[in-house]
């Protein structure tokens, strides 16, 4: 990423740069003048993108969706699913930058409730299906999907996987959901890029990053998936229900 930043720099009279986490943190090891937009799950402040939320300063701004913090609030979804599962999986993404401060409180939680939490680190197609074979073969009663743009992009895969084990999935995004996952809780990922396209548009007309607030989700939403629900053979305990923003059928 640094050399791919480096490059784009070099050749090209950049007017913005709009990017993830990994991709704004080498635009701004990179440059300090053409202004950056960024889109996180994580605390902006604590990666060291923004020096405030509020006065962000420098030629840094963006969107964060906090999706790193929410890793215990799925936990507990998961839980109340699920109450006599002896021990819960989780998928991480050993490679993205986020994915150890989300494993960190996940197994903090995990730890005060007295739940015994697998993690399982993937990389890869294969790995992924290893994965799922392991967490079977050790008894899981339910999993957790941590974050990350490889676990996202294998969404229909691992989707596909707990169905065919059938086991009950929690994930951080609607769109999982959406794409006949069990169930999500978190911010909507859409808006926040929706929003940084908003950023974008207001700093290419002159307006300055380190003068714009650092935005953050003003909503997360709780979904389920009756219809998957139904071919795993669960049923969705009525507290759950009445928590969920939407109900897909």
């Amino acid at each position: 990423m640094p050399l791919l930043v480096a490059d784009l720099l070099r050749h090209w009279q950049v007017a913005l740069i709009v990017g993830n986490t990994p991709a704004a943190l080498a635009a701004k090891a990179a440059t300090t003048t053409v202004p950056i937009v960024f889109t996180t799950g994580a605390d902006p402040v604590r990666d060291g993108l923004v020096a405030n939320l509020n006065r962000p300063g420098g030629n840094v701004t963006g969107v964060s969706f906090i999706s790193v913090e929410l890793g215990a609030k799925q936990l507990g979804l998961l839980r109340e699913l699920r109450p006599g599962a002896a021990r819960i999986a989780m998928l991480a993404d050993p490679e993205w930058p986020l994915t150890e401060p989300f494993v960190s409180q996940v197994r903090a939680a995990a730890s005060a409730l007295g739940q015994q939490i697998e993690v399982l680190y993937v990389g890869s197609d294969r790995e992924i299906e290893a994965a799922f074979t392991t967490l079977v073969q050790h008894g899981a009663g339910a999993l957790h999907v941590g974050v990350g743009t490889f676990l996202f992009s294998q969404r229909e895969q691992i989707i596909a996987l707990a169905a065919r084990h059938r086991i009950p999935a929690i994930y951080a995004f609607r769109n999982y959901v959406a794409a006949d996952g069990l169930m999500s809780y978190g911010a909507s990922v859409p808006d926040a890029y929706r929003q940084a396209g908003m950023y974008a548009g207001r700093i290419l007309k002159g307006e300055k990053p380190g003068d714009l607030p650092v935005m953050l989700p003003t909503k997360f939403e709780f979904v389920i998936n009756l219809g998957t629900a139904k071919a795993l053979g669960l049923e969705i305990p009525d507290k759950l229900l009445a928590l969920a923003d939407e109900v897909i059928e």
